[in-house]
């Protein structure tokens, strides 16, 4: 576990945002992380409790608690308190194909669900987990790691969303052969084009990218499946196929324009 007393005697620290006026001059990430001595005092924060409700990814009275993927939070912020960032990776992995995604576009639900949180500062397992992934790339940890045995199967992978991505991964690391066929220029569907650079820059995903590519994993950009290349072809050429296509189909949210007549009106349109 980490220290003890450590939520008692360590408060919060979170990453430095840059002032308004100089973030508004781009738009990229805007955080400055904390340096590594200073991100294993927040791992000291985590107590590890006897209930661990922040790895409990579950549903109470219709709402999400905890993390979905169910990461081992309390183990990884012990190993980034002691210092052994690279067993820390290995355990944030197991449950996590993509820590270099959420870890930056996660709404951080274990740590609305941090026992800590109860009566004072949730620990900042969200950062901590920035802290292991990134640190990972520096001492090379994250490379890429082929699997040395390979099945012959092959997979066509449709859509290279959050979910195809996650599929191609843990499929190829079974061994499989795997392709991923992607309607638009660039991969990454939800994670390229969805979410803003301030939030995850592209080089982000373009990284994670080359290194799937170096475990074996082929991707195939500006081909829609159905039009460019017919179903009964790729039935006839893969082992099996996944659907991972998203839902581009806008939702109307249904607003309406309001429009300012005078101080004392105000209409609907």
């Amino acid at each position: 576990m980490g220290k003890p007393t450590g939520f008692m005697e360590y408060k919060r620290e979170t990453s430095v945002s840059e002032k308004p006026l100089e973030r508004i001059k781009n738009f990229n990430e805007f955080h400055t992380p904390l340096s590594k001595e200073e991100q294993q005092i927040q791992g000291a924060r985590c107590m590890n409790c006897g209930v661990p409700f922040c790895q409990s990814g579950m549903n109470i009275m219709g709402m999400t608690s905890g993390c979905p993927l169910h990461n081992l939070v309390p183990e990884w912020n012990d190993l980034v308190y002691t210092g052994n960032w690279e067993q820390a990776y290995n355990r944030l992995k197991k449950t996590n194909n993509f820590p270099e995604f959420t870890s930056r576009v996660c709404p951080a639900l274990c740590e609305a669900a941090c026992t800590c949180g109860n009566w004072g500062d949730a620990v900042t397992c969200k950062e901590n987990e920035h802290g292991i992934i990134e640190n990972a790339y520096e001492k090379g940890y994250a490379a890429a790691k082929p699997p040395k045995v390979r099945t012959g199967k092959k997979v066509a992978v449709i859509g290279s969303g959050p979910a195809g991505l996650a599929a191609a991964d843990q499929l190829n690391k079974r061994g499989h052969l795997v392709t991923v066929y992607e309607r638009d220029d660039r991969v990454g569907g939800l994670l390229m084009y969805g979410i803003p650079n301030m939030k995850l820059e592209k080089w982000v995903i373009d990284r994670k990218i080359a290194i799937m590519k170096e475990e074996g994993i082929t991707f195939i950009t500006g081909t829609d499946v159905g039009k460019d290349v017919k179903a009964a072809k790729l039935l006839k050429e893969y082992d099996r196929i996944v659907l991972a296509c998203g839902a581009k189909n806008p939702r109307d949210i249904k607003a309406g324009t309001f429009i300012v007549g005078n101080k004392n009106t105000l209409s609907r349109s």
